[in-house]
């Protein structure tokens, strides 16, 4: 098993295990060797007052997790629902593969994978607000 391979930026910071880790001068890379570590790169997380959107409350659901706020066993099946609630509204191919990505993540309680499958779509969630405002 490789673990999980985060590659940072200079004096980029991440959350592993409620451990905010902040990289040195240099563009470095590492892996997570431990399966079920909480790994939050906080240039990606979500500030509470920017959860104003369904794909941004799943994400920030998933967020909690993994910064120790939620225990995992009590986000699990909420965060399941929330997932298939989003399947309702986007139902293209695409948009499909990457909630049964963010659905396997969540059963194989890999929230970082989860997290980091649902962002992709917040760019899609844009666009369709823009489009029905």
């Amino acid at each position: 098993m490789s673990g999980l391979v985060l590659k940072l930026a200079p004096k980029e910071r991440v959350l592993i295990n409620g451990v905010v880790i902040e990289n040195g001068d240099r563009r470095s890379r590492f892996s997570i060797m431990t399966p079920q570590a909480n790994v939050l790169r906080l240039r990606d997380a979500i500030h509470p007052d920017e959860v104003n959107t369904p794909v941004r409350r799943v994400c920030y659901a998933a967020q909690l997790v993994l910064s120790g706020d939620t225990a995992p066993d009590q986000a699990r099946q909420q965060l399941l629902r929330r997932v298939e609630e989003l399947s309702q509204v986007f139902t293209d191919t695409d948009s499909r593969r990457v909630l049964t990505e963010a659905t396997e993540a969540l059963v194989a309680e890999q929230y970082y994978k989860c997290l980091k499958a649902l962002r992709s779509l917040l760019p899609r969630e844009e666009r369709l607000m823009a489009y029905h405002q």
